[in-house]
């Protein structure tokens, strides 16, 4: 199945809810609104109050609203709230108040995740060169950190690519003859003409789309996915404490609740754990499928 970041947006904010123990209240528009609407029209709002709304992965900060007409009124500051982009939305659009996981926080943290798994998991590429007898330097692309493998595609019927042994790798190339920066060198025998694939590692990418593809975009293998779930989940679990803080008594929050203060590290705590190991096994993996291949160099 093919996962989006849309994909793991909801389900890093569904393994967050506890699946039915705690749901966000909620409505829908009954018209569209532009990038610069500032009152909207809703189904209800019996649960709508002054703060924070969420429609699709905008915030807004709700001014003021009129129980009789269902309009809500958004701030003149209140579009694109919380560093989010005021976009226009379509009629029926889900709108969240007072979201206890925002979309935006959750993107966030995906990304933070999926950039913080090198150097322990890396994303791979590659690139196809064709071999020039006169040549012995190829440029590679930018994104290229190291060199997994190399092989060139040998002549006749057995199809058979042949691995390269003796190349130089280097990463800080001479700029103004080679715009990537980074360039191999090849010594082997190898026939002119015939087409060398070099695969690379290189740092994950970052989703920016609700359609990215996570093992597209990302170069990330599919097995990767439940970690960067658990990885998201851990951060923004961090601050299940912290919200529940009261701001005249903490205290006496602590001596009330049915959980007390503090609770919320120990989920923290196995969910970082239930990270850390699935990231040990992704990397354990990883290096079983690129072993560290011998080479030669001058």
């Amino acid at each position: 199945m093919t996962t989006t970041l849309t994909n793991l947006i909801n389900d890093t904010q569904l393994n967050l809810a506890g699946f039915t123990y705690r749901q966000d209240r909620a409505t829908y528009l009954t018209t569209g609104m532009t990038s610069s609407d500032l009152s909207i029209k809703v189904a209800s709002t019996e649960n709508i109050g002054k703060g924070i709304i969420e429609i699709d992965d905008e915030m807004m900060w709700v001014d003021s609203y009129d129980r009789q007409s269902n309009t809500v009124s958004i701030a003149p500051y209140g579009r694109g709230y919380n560093g989010t982009t005021a976009v226009a939305h379509d009629v029926n659009s889900k709108i969240t108040i007072a979201p206890t996981y925002p979309r935006h926080a959750v993107k966030r943290a995906i990304n933070d995740t999926i950039s913080s798994v090198y150097p322990k998991v890396y994303a791979t590429g590659s690139s196809v060169v064709s071999f020039l007898a006169s040549r012995t330097t190829y440029e590679v692309p930018a994104e290229a950190i190291q060199i997994l493998s190399m092989a060139w595609q040998s002549v006749g019927p057995t199809r058979e690519w042949l691995p390269i042994r003796q190349w130089r790798w280097d990463p800080i190339a001479y700029a103004p003859t080679f715009p990537t920066g980074k360039t191999v060198s090849i010594y082997d025998n190898v026939l002119p003409g015939r087409n060398i694939n070099i695969v690379y590692s290189h740092m994950p990418v970052q989703l920016e789309n609700g359609t990215d593809n996570f093992e597209t975009v990302s170069g990330l293998p599919t097995s990767m996915r439940d970690v960067v779930i658990y990885g998201a989940s851990w951060r923004l679990a961090s601050f299940f404490d912290p919200a529940r803080n009261s701001i005249t008594s903490p205290q006496s929050d602590e001596i009330d609740s049915k959980r007390p203060y503090g609770t919320g590290a120990n989920v923290t705590r196995q969910l970082q754990t239930l990270y850390l190991q699935r990231l040990e096994d992704e990397s354990l993996k990883q290096k079983l499928q690129y072993p560290t291949r011998v080479h030669y160099g001058r």
